[in-house]
């Protein structure tokens, strides 16, 4: 066996310390590495599918890793889609965007909240189209969105911040006061009757 081969079945061996391990180390071996680690990715196993997220997230090449990434967020298993989830948001790729916008609609909430911090690192690329989520995006996309658009701080998300302080959802006021209050604009001001 190879020390590649070695570390591969140390990911799958299904001991956490010993899979952390290797997935750490695996970047180390390239694109060999990044090879065995997408054979992982289609395993029957979903702890052996996690640990190869796991093990991607390492990875510093993200035009190479995005791909798999994204494929990743689309797994029948919650515990994947939030490992990609989580990665995604710790390598910005504008690439993942869309894919990421569809993703806020998970039915897994804390998928749909890593999903939300991806877009966060996007920053004022997403904007726009966190803007039209806000607008026309299922109530759970437009929390995500609303909550990604008072993080990002842009000034041209103020219109759409403000819609959302009329909302019947105290979550979504929530955010959008919080993110109206970083841009500065957080005094409302009320006529007396």
């Amino acid at each position: 066996m190879t020390e590649l081969e070695v570390v591969c079945a140390e990911l799958a061996c299904g001991d956490d310390i010993r899979a952390e391990a290797a997935a750490v180390s695996l970047p180390e071996f390239g694109s060999a590495a990044l090879a065995a680690v997408r054979k992982l990715l289609k395993a029957q196993n979903v702890d052996v599918r996690w640990w190869a997220v796991r093990a991607l997230a390492g990875f510093e090449n993200v035009n190479e890793t995005t791909p798999d990434l994204l494929a990743a967020l689309e797994d029948e298993s919650d515990e994947v889609r939030q490992a990609a989830a989580l990665a995604l948001s710790q390598h910005s790729d504008p690439r993942a965007l869309a894919q990421l916008v569809r993703a806020l609609s998970d039915p897994d909430p804390l998928t749909a909240r890593l999903v939300s911090n991806a877009l966060v690192l996007l920053g004022t690329q997403a904007t726009q189209v966190l803007l039209d989520v806000l607008k026309n995006g299922t109530r759970p996309a437009r929390l995500g969105a609303v909550r990604a658009l008072a993080e990002i701080k842009d000034p041209r998300a103020i219109p759409g911040l403000m819609k959302a302080l009329e909302t019947d959802s105290a979550l979504m006021q929530y955010w959008a006061g919080l993110g109206l209050d970083k841009l500065g604009l957080g005094m409302l001001y009320l006529s007396p009757e």
